[in-house]
């Protein structure tokens, strides 16, 4: 399976601008720019897409992993905080820090945790990071 997006520019770094728009269609020429990477300006920026994949993406391994423990999540709710960082060399994406509130009719703390752990581990977009990750899981009654 292969899917893509695209990316356009026109300009220099600060006062360029350009957009962003995925195969489908989910984003169509969203904008981006410094302004919305590095200030308030409304629109994205690569680390708010990379937490949002790597939400998205650990969710689903969660929900798949709690499956086959047999437990189903009435509700998995994942929040993906992206932190980039001055490096030596210009700028890096250095830790992504997942925190997951669930509701899991009769699933024990230690069953759901285990599972969350294997899910930070072990979804697609956690194995691609060169990032550390840290995760919170609670499990709400």
């Amino acid at each position: 399976m292969k899917k893509t997006a695209t990316a356009h520019w026109s300009g220099d770094l600060k006062t360029g601008k350009g957009t962003i728009s995925t195969q489908s269609g989910a984003l169509k020429s969203q904008a981006y720019g410094f302004n919305t990477r590095f200030g308030d300006t409304p629109g994205t920026n690569p680390e708010e897409l990379l937490g949002a994949a790597h939400a998205g993406c650990f969710t689903m391994a969660l929900s798949n992993i709690l499956s086959e423990a047999g437990m189903v999540a009435e509700s998995l709710d994942t929040k993906a905080e992206v932190t980039l960082d001055k490096v030596d060399d210009g700028f890096a994406i250095t830790a992504v820090h997942l925190t997951v509130e669930a509701v899991i009719p009769g699933a024990s703390a230690q069953a759901f945790e285990d599972a969350a752990r294997k899910a930070e581990k072990g979804c697609p977009v956690s194995k691609v990071l060169n990032a550390k990750i840290s995760m919170d899981a609670k499990l709400k009654s």
